[in-house]
């Protein structure tokens, strides 16, 4: 069966704005009630946080995948905070429900995300959270899948990324018809109003809505050495 479940890529920060908060929240209950279940990175402080417990607090489903180096030294590090996460990650009180996975690297933690997953979504973050985003945009423009890539642009916080994408469409180094791989959820022009949109429902119509893009590049990615056949996110 094709999976319902949405891969949520954020920070174990909550930043500066509550606005950031407010999205991931909104996002989180709408998925609950889409019958959605949540993938994410398994965190419980910062945005990380704020999701999985507005999913678990609408009576929704939660996978959290964690490299056991992360859950070995007690958690992701909230860096808005300066601190880390609850010690034992497991078996944190209030977050049974959660599903957690330990797996062995942050390679694998993506794979399993990618694997159990209908699309990425992308909430405000740092360093980790644009790698995976970008990474899965890049697999989406390789065909190594066809599911929707989407980021929540609160506040403009992914302005520079739209800028970025585009700067690479003008310089030569993208086709234009791939600047649609990625879907910006842009919210009100008044970035006053961002705390109070309902980020959670334009991301459910943007998924419900979403055709995939031209394809561009044509790799069999489920081709291996030899005569067998394999996933294609095994390649990933």
């Amino acid at each position: 069966m094709e999976p319902k479940a949405v891969a949520v890529y954020c920070a174990s920060s909550v930043g500066f704005q509550p606005a950031y908060v407010r999205a991931a929240e909104s996002l989180g209950k709408a998925l609950a009630d889409a019958g959605r279940p949540l993938v994410y990175g398994g965190g419980s402080q910062g945005i990380m946080g704020a999701i999985s417990g507005a999913v678990l607090s609408a009576g929704g489903d939660v996978t959290g995948i964690v490299p056991h180096a992360m859950v070995a030294s007690g958690g992701e590090v909230d860096l808005t905070a300066g601190k880390r996460g609850p010690t034992v990650l497991l078996t944190e009180n209030g977050r049974e429900k959660i599903e957690t996975i330990v797996v062995n690297s942050m390679h694998e933690r993506k794979l399993e995300m990618a694997r159990r997953s209908a699309g990425f979504i992308g909430l405000p973050g740092g360093y980790g959270t644009f790698e995976e985003v970008l990474e899965a945009i890049c697999w989406s423009q390789i065909g190594i899948h066809r599911k929707p890539v989407i980021v929540l642009n609160v506040r403009g916080f992914y302005n520079p990324l739209r800028d970025l994408i585009r700067n690479g469409i003008q310089e030569g180094f993208i086709k234009a018809v791939n600047e649609h791989i990625v879907q910006f959820i842009d919210g009100p022009s008044e970035y006053e109003l961002h705390e109070s949109f309902d980020w959670g429902k334009a991301t459910l119509d943007a998924l419900d809505s979403w055709t995939p893009p031209e394809q561009t590049h044509f790799y069999d990615w489920t081709a291996r050495k030899g005569q067998t056949k394999g996933d294609a996110l095994d390649a990933a």
